[in-house]
Parts: structure tokens; C-alpha cells; sequence
């Protein structure tokens, strides 16, 4: 038996090292934001020192009392301090469908187009859940 190092397929390589990249960006952009956020470098959308009072609602109070978006609406708002930590989290959860796609034209090019459908699924599932069309009633 050889005791030599596990050699990985270049499928799961890229995909980690995309995980990893968007990850990384996603960390940078949620500190950055959130410093900018505490040490008052951006305006907020809703001033600190209301937002004991305004914990206290429920969210749709909250959100009629603080005329605060949903849904991408935080996208218009992305600019102020408390909204800004919104754009780290959607690179955080979104870094996932970059690194599918870009496995698709590795499984073509191999002839496996089960696996290249697969990332493709799962990646209009991402974004069909993200789009907010599935919620409803709202």
C-alpha cells in the first residue's frame, strides 16, 4: 500500500478554491461593513440610538416604524451602514452558485452531463429561493 498523498479530482479543486475565494470576499465585505457600521463611517438607515425601542415590535411593525425594505429592497439601502452587512451575507450564501456553474463546463467537456445538469439544478434552486417568487401570500 502507498502511504502517497490523495489526489483530488479538478472539479473538486476548483470548487473548493471558488468556495474559499467567495468566502473570503464575503468575510471582508461583512467586517468592513460592520466596522464602517460601529465607528459611524456610514450613515444608517436607522439611527442606534432607536433601536432598543424598536426591537420591542414585531417585525412588521418594526419594518413600518423604520420604513425598512424587504425582500432585495436592502439592495436601494446598501450604501447605509446597518444595511451594508446584507451585501456580505448575500455573497456568503450566494459564493455556492458561482462555484457550481463553473463545474458545468468541466463535466461537459468530460462527457458527464448528469453531473453538469446536477449543478445546474441546484443552482436554479438557489435562485428560484432567493428571488422571493416562492414565498407566498405576502
Amino acid at each position: 500500500m502507498s502511504a502517497g498523498l490523495a489526489v483530488q479530482p479538478p472539479e473538486q479543486l476548483r470548487y473548493a478554491r471558488l468556495l474559499d475565494w467567495g468566502t473570503r470576499i464575503g468575510l471582508v465585505v461583512l467586517v468592513t461593513s460592520f466596522a464602517a457600521y460601529v465607528l459611524g463611517l456610514a450613515e444608517s438607515h436607522v439611527p442606534r440610538e432607536q433601536l432598543p425601542q424598536l426591537w420591542e415590535h414585531p417585525v412588521g411593525r418594526y419594518l413600518e416604524l423604520t420604513g425598512s425594505p424587504t425582500g432585495w429592497g436592502w439592495l436601494a439601502l446598501v450604501h447605509r451602514g446597518d444595511i451594508a452587512g446584507l451585501a456580505g451575507i448575500a455573497i456568503l450564501a450566494g459564493c455556492s452558485v458561482l462555484a457550481l456553474l463553473a463545474l458545468v463546463p468541466l463535466y461537459l467537456r468530460r462527457g458527464d452531463r448528469v453531473f453538469a445538469a446536477l449543478c445546474v439544478a441546484e443552482v436554479a434552486v438557489v435562485v428560484l429561493a432567493a428571488s422571493g417568487v416562492l414565498v407566498g401570500g405576502h
